[in-house]
């Protein structure tokens, strides 16, 4: 897939590292389990989002967005330091690819990951469960380059557009670059989905994601919403009770695969209580909120 990137940490240090660094427990990682994890600014602001795991005891690939690697690894490498790990661009020599379904129920057997976040070593490669969508079991696969052909041989070819309209559909919005550095994790509900380990200590943001979760209501929430005309990451959102500022962005976009446009939108959680959603301007078009897959806190008004 294009719009995917791998980051290599390696060395006795690496998962330590990276632990210090992300929002989600990479030292004590099971062989069987990857993570979700978001890589924040000091102010909790989200950078990039990564999904990976270990594949040695001294190596751990972190797959996200093409666009947000170079920028992602520049930072992370300043705060190596004395920590024996090294970190490199690994997209040229791993894949990332998506498989959904019943071929990859058939071709890996008894070693289908049972649930989300949850992976197995298919030869040289990672194979992590992502969360369902729409009824289908997705997976990533990270794996070197050279052995995509074999792969791909044999299995039905999936769009990559229906694959993001996947994404989208899974409620997990991955950070790319139109949104990067816009979101704390809770904004996209990653406490929700595996993304945010709360008793793991610290890392940049740290402080302010552990007081958004304890202090006082989360304000803004991640949805799903439906549209009739092109969404894309980075347009705004306005609310018809209040047409004076946005009231959110749009996180992550894709086209439905048979009419319209679906997207996570980040949003004020007090608006889908009335009025309407537009995008990009207050009498822009009309978007409709769809239900999550998954379950929202009380006190975020998800639509039924």
């Amino acid at each position: 897939m294009h719009d995917w990137g791998v980051i290599r940490a390696q060395g006795e240090d690496a998962a330590k590292f990276l632990h210090g660094q992300l929002s989600n427990d990479f030292e004590k990682l099971p062989s069987g389990q990857a993570r979700l994890a978001a890589y924040c600014t000091a102010q909790g602001r989200m950078l990039a989002s990564v999904v990976g795991g270990k594949h040695a005891a001294d190596e751990v690939w972190l797959a996200c967005s093409a666009d947000v690697l170079p920028a992602t690894l520049k930072r992370l490498s300043m705060f190596v330091l004395r920590a024996k790990a090294r970190l490199s661009d690994a997209s040229t020599e791993l894949a990332v690819l998506g498989w959904v379904g019943d071929s990859a129920r058939a071709r890996l057997g008894d070693a289908f990951p049972a649930a989300a976040w949850q992976k197995c070593t298919v030869e040289a490669a990672e194979v992590i469960r992502l969360p369902d969508a729409a009824g289908q079991a997705r997976l990533l696969w990270i794996g070197p380059a050279a052995s995509t052909p074999d792969l791909l041989q044999g299995l039905p070819a999936l769009p990559e557009a229906h694959w993001q309209w996947l994404e989208v559909m899974s409620g997990v919005a991955r950070v790319n670059a139109a949104t990067s550095g816009q979101f704390v994790p809770q904004m996209l509900n990653y406490e929700l989905v595996g993304g945010v380990d709360f008793k793991k200590g610290c890392y940049p943001g740290q402080e302010i994601v552990a007081r958004s979760q304890y202090l006082g209501k989360l304000k803004r929430r991640s949805f799903l919403v439906h549209g009739e005309v092109p969404l894309q990451s980075g347009q705004e959102v306005y609310w018809s009770g209040d047409e004076a500022q946005p009231a959110g962005m749009v996180a992550l976009a894709s086209a439905h695969p048979e009419a319209g446009f679906d997207a996570i939108v980040e949003l004020k959680s007090a608006v889908l209580s009335s009025g309407s959603l537009h995008l990009g301007a207050p009498r822009g078009p009309l978007l409709q909120p769809q239900p999550l897959p998954y379950a929202l806190p009380a006190e975020a008004a998800a639509p039924a």
